[in-house]
């Protein structure tokens, strides 16, 4: 089991990233979240088998997501046990 929380910069509010980044997550056996942050910047959190995990990142940067991202920051968290599902917070 893996868990990563991805912060990406740029362009990345106002454009349906969330919106995009929930239905690419349907494709991967993975649960998680993401939201917007206060500075700007958009907070993915996915868990799943690693695999599922690296390949559902691999697609948000291979999706029309691409062109708007300046920057990701990657960082391995413990697992963790409320995930049930992918979903947007506010």
């Amino acid at each position: 089991m893996k868990t990563e929380k991805v912060h990406y910069e740029g362009r990345v509010q106002g454009v349906g990233f969330r919106w995009t980044v929930k239905n690419l997550a349907k494709e991967f056996d993975v649960t998680g979240q993401v939201c917007n942050l206060a500075d700007g910047r958009v907070e993915v959190i996915a868990q799943g088998e690693a695999g599922e995990v690296e390949g559902f990142l691999e697609a948000i940067r291979r999706s029309s997501l691409a062109g708007h991202i300046t920057s990701e920051v990657s960082e391995t968290l413990a697992r963790r046990t409320d995930l049930r599902a992918f979903q947007i917070i506010a």
